[in-house]
């Protein structure tokens, strides 16, 4: 490992300081402490004693502090906090470099990449070059693609080794190492520990509860609109697919659902809970043993889902004097963009009720069964392959007119044949360009899309008359000049386009 180093002084890290001491959840996921006197690095909710300031060093990503030297608290555990980065509309490298971020960061990624070739599989990904990826990863981090990707690597490992009982093989596979060699190497070289080791001793949780099988602990920065989420996904949820409990008389409010991942021999399914611990800022997410095989990619998608990463102490900073209220208002995302995508054409001009209607119907006709302990709870959403066979005739019965019938078989055929992506980390602008081109798609669908399921914090559906009216803008003008008066307006949202969507729905602007 590397060396330690003495800190460097500055007023930066002297706020991060101050926020260490407080253990101010805001700032959870943001940086994290280095202590030199431990050789530990930490969250800044971490419950230890406060250290001297002169033993911190401060880093913006996990993967730095582990380049530095550091290895990671067993008590905060650095691998339950929110990510940091977030989209950039202003530089270039800025948004290269949090694409391949987004990239390195999906467990789905992590097995397509060994050694050294992580650079090269980057640079065809964004088409660019080697030389550049090495260079941006250089000058804004300090580190290597490689670093970055063990490190992601290696803490999912260690939570699925502090919060399962999966096989210590099968952690190593689902977290991207081709071998178990390999993993317990790459733990040992990093950790200075063996894998079994984090499972005898447990680890140490921060609030000194025991760790639960199958529970897996996420956190999120404060403040959270828990109820408007719920309400947001409430309101669509598909009867034999999701159940939702906003106000339950006992308990956390949550929801639970049912889910297919991958495709084809690699294909997983099954159901997961979420429970909303707003005491704690923290979701807790229970998985059937059929999910537990994908584990890293479902709590990505989780993640995503419910929003946790976002900063909202700087997306407020641009909203708040726009918006009455709306600080702990997040996107709702998606538990599979494909589904999201058919459910985004079935929404086309009609009501959220009748959307549901046709979703539920499409779904008893074309989704395969699934066991759960809940009898409501008995089906998944179809398959694209599924929905791209499907006969006009068939869908017509349930009644999906001949425009959305072309609509959903295009974009289950793009895709099926891996044409369309449909998750984060793909770049909005090439996704929206290529939905716009299938029939029975336009621009609201597309920003829709790219909202709830690319997880793009700057969509804006122009065409959206709730929102041309927020905007001031006239009933009855001219439709292409109404878009085009909206979007010129909302350049002072930018680049959270977004979340003033998600809050002028919720009727929250300001006249």
């Amino acid at each position: 490992m590397t060396e330690i180093t003495p800190p460097a002084m500055t007023s930066v890290d002297d706020a991060r300081y101050l926020a260490l001491r407080a253990r101010d959840a805001r700032f959870d996921g943001s940086f994290f402490t280095g202590v030199t006197s431990t050789g530990i690095y930490c969250r800044p909710v971490c419950s230890v004693r406060v250290p001297r300031r002169e033993n911190c060093r401060f880093f913006e990503l996990a993967a730095q502090a582990e380049h530095a030297g550091f290895r990671p608290c067993l008590r905060c555990r650095p691998e339950l906090a929110p990510q940091a980065l977030v989209w950039s509309s202003q530089d270039a490298s800025g948004i290269l470099l949090r694409q391949a971020l987004r990239m390195l960061d999906a467990p789905e990624n992590w097995s397509d990449v060994e050694g050294g070739a992580v650079i090269d599989w980057l640079a065809g990904r964004l088409g660019v070059t080697d030389r550049h990826v090495r260079r941006i990863f250089s000058v804004a981090l300090g580190i290597s693609p490689l670093q970055y990707l063990q490190t992601r690597r290696l803490l999912a490992a260690k939570q699925l080794l502090t919060d399962t009982t999966l096989p210590i093989t099968q952690v190593a596979l689902s977290s991207g190492f081709r071998s178990v060699r390999n993993f317990n190497a790459a733990f040992l070289q990093h950790y200075a520990l063996r894998p079994s080791q984090l499972r005898k001793d447990g680890g140490e949780s921060g609030d000194g509860d025991a760790v639960q099988s199958h529970v897996i602990r996420l956190g999120w920065r404060p403040p959270y609109d828990v109820q408007a989420m719920l309400g947001f996904l409430g309101t669509r949820a598909i009867a034999s697919l999701e159940q939702l409990e906003a106000a339950p008389p006992k308990g956390m409010p949550g929801m639970r659902r049912t889910l297919r991942m991958g495709d084809g021999a690699k294909a997983a399914s099954g159901w997961f809970d979420v429970r909303f611990d707003e005491a704690s800022a923290r979701l807790l997410l229970t998985v059937s043993d059929s999910l537990l095989p994908v584990l890293p990619a479902l709590i990505a998608r989780v993640r995503a889902m419910f929003d946790l990463d976002a900063d909202l102490g700087v997306i407020d900073g641009v909203l708040a004097p726009f918006f009455r209220a709306g600080e702990g208002m997040r996107v709702p995302g998606a538990a599979d963009g494909f589904e999201l995508a058919v459910r985004a054409v079935l929404g086309q001009q009609i009501t959220v009720a009748a959307a549901r209607t046709l979703a539920q119907r499409l779904v008893q006709a074309f989704g395969e069964p699934v066991a759960t302990p809940w009898p409501e709870l008995s089906r998944l959403f179809p398959t694209a392959d599924a929905l791209t066979h499907a006969s006009g005739d068939a869908l017509g019965a349930l009644g999906i007119v001949r425009q959305r019938q072309q609509a959903i078989k295009a974009i289950a055929a793009a895709t099926a044949e891996g044409r369309l992506r449909l998750q984060p980390g793909e770049d909005p602008e090439a996704t929206m360009a290529a939905l716009r081109e299938l029939p029975g798609i336009g621009d609201w669908t597309a920003q829709y899309i790219a909202m709830r399921a690319l997880r793009w914090p700057d969509a804006f559906p122009a065409g959206d008359v709730a929102l041309q009216s927020a905007l001031g803008i006239a009933r009855g003008t001219n439709a292409a000049h109404a878009a085009r008066d909206a979007l010129t307006a909302s350049q002072v949202w930018r680049p959270w386009r977004s979340y003033a969507v998600m809050r002028i729905w919720a009727g929250l602007a300001r006249p």
